[in-house]
């Protein structure tokens, strides 16, 4: 699939992938947020608040700092953390040693935090569309990219670690 291109990228895609991917998990939490006051569900009455806030707190540390530290990797090693734009070099140390997209896991992880903290349940419905497109939309133009400008180097690096974990 190294023919993707991020100006290539038809469809309802073409608008998104303009929004960085960060920006994609708030808005698609704020759409949630707006049905959890349309349509309220509220589950686990038996669970106290402050269990689900102790959970949601650690989910979103934890979260914020892998994707922090895949940030910091990025900016040490002077590459884009922008999909579809050329890489200066491929990083493959710190959390890319684990999961060839650590910012997403981390994305991902803080955004069930955040679920948690608040008790929504909208948000963690909507979680899905957010990885599927970030799966189908966005990775394949990252990893197009990153096969044309790293060719062999890359193609390693992939059957050596996961795209998530």
């Amino acid at each position: 699939m190294t023919d993707v291109r991020r100006d290539e990228v038809a469809g309802p895609f073409r608008l998104v992938m303009r929004i960085p991917v960060p920006w994609v998990f708030v808005l698609m939490y704020l759409i949630g947020i707006a049905l959890e006051h349309a349509w309220p569900v509220r589950l686990g009455h038996d669970v106290s608040r402050s269990v689900t806030s102790g959970v949601g707190a650690v989910l979103f540390a934890v979260g914020a700092l892998i994707a922090g530290w895949g940030l910091i990797a990025f900016h040490r090693a002077r590459t884009t953390t922008v999909p579809g734009e050329s890489s200066a070099r491929l990083v493959t140390w710190g959390p890319y040693r684990l999961s060839r997209n650590p910012m997403y896991v981390g994305l991902t992880i803080a955004y069930l935090g955040e679920a948690f903290l608040l008790r929504h349940v909208w948000p963690v419905a909507l979680l899905p569309v957010v990885l599927g497109y970030v799966n189908w939309a966005v990775i394949p133009v990252e990893q197009a990219r990153l096969t044309d400008v790293f060719a062999a180097e890359y193609v390693a690096y992939q059957r050596h670690v996961r795209r998530w974990l």
